[in-house]
């Protein structure tokens, strides 16, 4: 598992930091917290999505009070690892000193639909569902 059992530090990364990687830190932080200190910031980021917060409380876990980060406020932490959640982000992902291995696991933005509401919500739940899912084989899904 982790070296002398800390806990590993994984930085959530997309371009706006308002849905999806709001969406893993909340999942990584309900679910995982025993073993990975979470943490999520964006290439350009924007306003915290009030879709994402409505699905997410959906479920019982209130990210309300986050905010939408510049990858450089994290500046300084020394993660294990840097999931990117976007094809922006993994291409514009700046460089972090130490060891931290970078992954990329796509998750398609709902935020821009053109549809119904209804539909757009539905989409945020499967999301949702979809980074649950993901979250759920951390650590052990990033460790080679």
């Amino acid at each position: 598992m982790c070296k002398d059992h800390e806990k590993i530090k994984v930085l959530f990364l997309c371009t706006g930091n308002s849905c999806r990687s709001q969406i893993a830190e909340g999942w990584a932080r309900h679910l995982k917290s025993d073993v990975i200190e979470a943490y999520s910031a964006g290439v350009e980021p924007g306003q915290l999505n009030t879709r994402a917060v409505k699905i997410m409380a959906e479920v019982g876990i209130d990210i309300s009070g986050h905010r939408s980060k510049h990858v450089d406020e994290l500046i300084g932490i020394d993660f294990d690892y840097v999931v990117t959640v976007c094809d922006h982000a993994r291409d514009t992902c700046p460089v972090f000193e130490g060891q931290a291995k970078r992954i990329h696991k796509l998750f398609t933005d709902p935020s821009f639909m053109d549809a119904s509401e209804e539909e757009i919500m539905a989409a945020f739940r499967k999301l949702r569902e979809d980074m649950k899912a993901f979250v759920d084989t951390l650590p052990e899904s990033l460790i080679p």
